[in-house]
């Protein structure tokens, strides 16, 4: 039985885990930490959780935490885990963080996209990438995994086949296009996330700027084993949930639908939560993987412009959050790895 720890559980990531674990049937959760809502009862801050009242929210502290729980979940801001983890933490616990702190590889990328200084140390090397289909080996033996971001984790399954065979040609960027919902900015209010701010309009936001650019290159990178360069764009979508992301490259030679859909479903055959559309299936939609913990992936080549388009979709809370930090668990518990994720999407 697993013994879960969630520090920074009264977030949206922070929720959903709650509730995945709530009905995981091998874990227990013994310790929600929050700053702001610390002594609270859980049920008063989510009714949907209305049987919850033996659950309270007790200080972010890692130490406390450590102590009564044998993976701690870390949903918070980047900067506060790259100081708060260390080597004492792991020996008694092992972290997943759902932040950014431990998902670049360079201190020198971290301090230049997220202006700070890392405190490095000990435990950052030891830190491994949580995408569970491309780094499974890795993160079983794991104390600390680091749970990749949403835009990430959606763009990096949409083309790691590409990349992995060698059928991009890298010479220009790759054009990563991506559209979230509007709780991928955190529950703190924000008045570009004020109702009548976002609602019935479409932006783009800090356009080639955006943190996780570095997460998806460095992957990307790694798959094609030469630096890949990525052109990535946000945009804030008004609706709750959800990524959709569009990628445009250019193969090396003429990409044959049907030879492309067979690398995809070749290289993701044994993924559970990978699920590729033909052209019979039409393209992915984000209402049919929200509340779940899959990404589909589907693809169209235009003979025209020599283009081929990959699209990929995720609910950015389960996917891109929470379902795969308790996927991670999963792998490093030695648990099956569907465990407590295998709901089918939410529909309408």
């Amino acid at each position: 039985m697993v013994k879960a720890a969630v520090i920074g559980a009264s977030g949206y990531a922070g929720q959903e885990l709650v509730r995945l674990l709530y009905h995981h049937p091998e874990a227990e959760i013994v310790y929600l930490g929050s700053r702001s809502l610390e002594g609270n009862p859980l049920s008063d801050s989510f009714r949907s959780m209305a049987d919850s009242d033996r659950y309270r929210f007790r200080a972010s502290n890692l130490r406390d935490a450590a102590e009564e729980a044998n993976i701690i979940f870390l949903a918070l801001p980047h900067g506060i885990a790259a100081g708060a983890v260390d080597k004492e933490i792991l020996q008694k616990a092992k972290v997943i963080d759902l932040g950014a702190d431990f998902r670049l590889r360079s201190l020198d990328a971290y301090r230049l996209w997220y202006h700070l200084d890392h405190p490095g140390g000990s435990v950052f090397d030891s830190a491994v990438y949580g995408l569970c289909e491309l780094h499974r080996k890795a993160i079983a033996p794991a104390r600390l995994v680091a749970n990749p971001g949403c835009y990430t984790t959606c763009s990096i399954l949409s083309l790691a086949p590409l990349l992995a065979e060698g059928e991009i040609d890298l010479s220009m960027p790759i054009v990563v296009d991506a559209k979230s919902g509007v709780s991928g900015a955190g529950r703190s209010p924000g008045e570009a996330f004020h109702f009548p701010e976002c609602n019935e309009s479409l932006k783009a936001y800090k356009v080639g700027t955006h943190r996780h650019t570095p997460e998806i290159e460095q992957e990307l990178s790694l798959l094609a084993g030469t630096q890949v360069t990525v052109q990535f764009t946000p945009h804030l979508v008004p609706m709750n949930r959800g990524i959709l992301v569009t990628a445009y490259c250019r193969p090396n030679g003429k990409a044959e639908a049907l030879r492309i859909e067979e690398l995809y479903r070749t290289f993701y055959a044994d993924e559970p939560f990978v699920k590729i559309l033909g052209k019979a299936e039409g393209l992915p939609e984000t209402r049919w993987v929200r509340g779940s913990n899959r990404c589909d992936i589907g693809f169209y080549y235009d003979e025209r412009t020599g283009l081929l388009m990959v699209i990929g979709v995720i609910d950015n809370l389960v996917k891109g959050a929470a379902g795969q930090a308790v996927q991670n668990m999963n792998i490093i518990s030695s648990l099956p790895e569907t465990m407590g994720l295998t709901n089918y999407a939410m529909f309408p």
